[in-house]
């Protein structure tokens, strides 16, 4: 395979999306570039009716031509007027759905990513490419694409027009505007890793109050607040040392530019005076120049501006399509093996895994048969495998190697979706998203009654609690809603409930709750098991006496096996886990 070749670059990648509304771009450019050319025209008239004007001082004005080109002036700008909109109107369309588009790709990308990626990423990197760098290639585009165009029609315009009316003051103005440009790129330079250093301490203190803000139980708890100030204090210190060079650095841009114009119109006026002396020009020569110099001295910093936005999105592009263009898990289309209603017969057979990146096994060898209807409590010390035991069951991850079988029909064989919908699942980490109550309840999930709703939550003791709210299971939750953990965790038993799934995973299900809670939990759950195959992630022992398999892993491997009863008699490892939690509840 050739490593060599060429990958399209970012620019390319961002014209795919384009590509689509390149003829509408076209009629955009056009319309920038046909306003400017308009405009360009306006400075010949103004240096026509100047010479009438002045003819007219000594031998009569001509109102007649004055009028006409007069009003010949305000057709031509109010046109350019008319052409600058069109062009606004169409970049800010086509913009937004780039952006759309964008946003679109980068949701979809998300489900088709797997869990491995997420693991390796911050929550807050992946939002920003969704949020901050899409709109930073949006509003990149709005408005360089136009200010390109304008400013590099406004600029060969420019010369050609001052060329074409008279060279000696052509020479004259770009010598002078080059000296002015000189000194403008030197602090451009100066000012551009402050813009860098203002952007990294901006990220930093974002970083640290959100931080604080997630973490201010605990800095009030340790009397931390101290600690956290002097932090925040250092960098917003730094902030403000690079923000102040920074924004001083671009003030001076203003004051250079206004230099640079003037300086153009008195070198404009000098040589023009000198010229006009000796009747090498007419003075409506002179007053046309003053306007050609503004034209010719306004693209140059345009050009400035929108290659600076064209970097950022340069830099905003690339984070967007590295993760567009991340490998994502395989395609599962071809696939035509379903189950439909899984008996809950359950095989490992020698199953081998590896997280990605390292050969270090964290599960070496396991095998075991599960039987339909069984309850099997996973249990052991933290890091032994037990969660990843069940995401590799489900296939938040794939196998390294062996294979795993869920009514003889390997999981390889049956695509993701399928495998989920034999599972309901209740997680360590409760998860609720802003929505009514009975939205998270009834979760993806049609034809669920209003009587089926309530049962659930009586069987998980939230019933009551539910009741006393405002508006019952149609109360919103949010910031205002204060839900404790356990009453959270209480909402994701029954939402598990509700999917009345042949086979069921809790993974630490009554972790949050209290004692009482966790009885009346415990009860529903064994109600929800019944029939089913259901395998149970625990730490507190005395929640799974009653499993008709209990597997102690360690290290990745089955250590012990057998019931309740039959584990304590051996006396091994599962004997001392489950003494030593007496021992220290007592």
């Amino acid at each position: 395979m050739d490593t060599n070749i060429k990958q399209p670059g970012t620019f390319s990648k961002l014209l795919r999306y384009c590509r689509s509304h390149i003829p509408v771009v076209l009629i955009a450019v056009i319309s920038a570039a046909l306003g400017t050319v308009l405009t360009l025209l306006g400075p010949d008239q103004l240096k026509e009716m100047t010479d009438l004007i002045t003819q007219g001082i000594v031998t009569g004005i001509d109102l007649d031509a004055v009028a006409s080109i007069g009003l010949f002036l305000v057709a031509i700008y109010a046109i350019s007027a008319g052409l600058s909109l069109l062009q606004g109107l169409i970049m800010s369309s086509v913009t937004q759905k780039v952006s759309k588009r964008l946003r679109g790709d980068l949701a979809r990308k998300m489900n088709k990513l797997p869990i491995s990626y997420y693991n390796n990423s911050t929550t807050g990197d992946i939002l920003s490419r969704v949020t901050n760098d899409v709109d930073t290639i949006g509003q990149a585009l709005n408005q360089s694409v136009g200010m390109l165009v304008t400013a590099a029609a406004m600029f060969v315009g420019s010369i050609v027009m001052m060329l074409k009316t008279n060279v000696i003051m052509t020479i004259t103005a770009i010598v002078a505007t080059i000296i002015g440009f000189a000194l403008m790129s030197v602090i451009m330079k100066k000012s551009q890793k402050y813009f860098q250093s203002q952007q990294e301490y901006l990220g930093k203190i974002n970083g640290h109050v959100e931080e604080v803000y997630t973490g201010h139980t605990v800095v009030k708890a340790y009397n931390a607040e101290a600690q956290m100030r002097d932090t925040f204090e250092g960098l917003n210190q730094n902030l403000k040392t690079s923000a102040f060079k920074a924004q001083f650095l671009s003030g001076l841009m203003m004051p250079i530019m206004m230099f640079i114009g003037n300086l153009g119109f008195v070198a404009v006026c000098v040589a023009g005076a000198i010229l006009a002396t000796n009747g090498d020009i007419s003075f409506g020569v002179i007053v046309a120049f003053m306007m050609y110099v503004r034209f010719f001295t306004q693209p140059l910093s345009q050009i400035a501006q929108a290659a600076q936005s064209l970097q950022s999105a340069s830099a905003a592009s690339k984070r967007v399509f590295e993760f567009l263009e991340a490998e994502e898990m395989d395609d599962e289309s071809h696939k035509a093996v379903q189950l439909t209603n899984a008996a809950g017969h359950v095989k490992f057979d020698h199953v081998q895994f590896a997280y990605e990146g390292t050969d270090k096994l964290v599960i070496k060898d396991f095998s075991t048969e599960v039987k339909p209807g069984q309850k099997i409590a996973i249990v052991g010390p933290t890091g032994a495998g037990k969660t990843t035991l069940v995401n590799l069951l489900i296939r938040f991850n794939e196998l390294t190697g062996g294979e795993i079988y869920i009514d003889d029909t390997p999981i390889s064989s049956l695509t993701r979706e399928n495998i989920h919908d034999q599972f309901c699942m209740v997680l360590q980490d409760t998860w609720l998203f802003e929505g009514t109550i009975r939205e998270n309840l009834v979760y993806n999930q049609t034809g669920i009654t209003d009587q089926q709703l309530q049962n659930a939550c009586k069987s998980v003791g939230l019933h009551h609690f539910i009741q006393t709210l405002s508006a019952g299971y149609d109360t919103v939750l949010n910031d205002k809603v204060n839900l404790s953990a356990g009453q959270k965790q209480q909402l994701t038993i029954a939402r598990a409930m509700l999917k009345n799934a042949p086979m069921l995973i809790l993974d630490e299900a009554t972790s949050s709750v209290d004692t009482r809670t966790e009885l009346l939990i415990q009860q529903a759950m064994d109600q929800l098991m019944e029939g089913r195959t259901s395998f149970v992630i625990a730490h507190r022992l005395s929640t799974i006496k009653n499993a008709d398999v209990i597997l102690v892993l360690k290290d990745g491997d089955i250590l012990e096996s057998g019931s309740h009863t039959e584990l304590l008699a051996k006396n091994g490892f599962y004997a001392e886990l489950y003494n030593s939690q007496f021992e220290q509840a007592s």
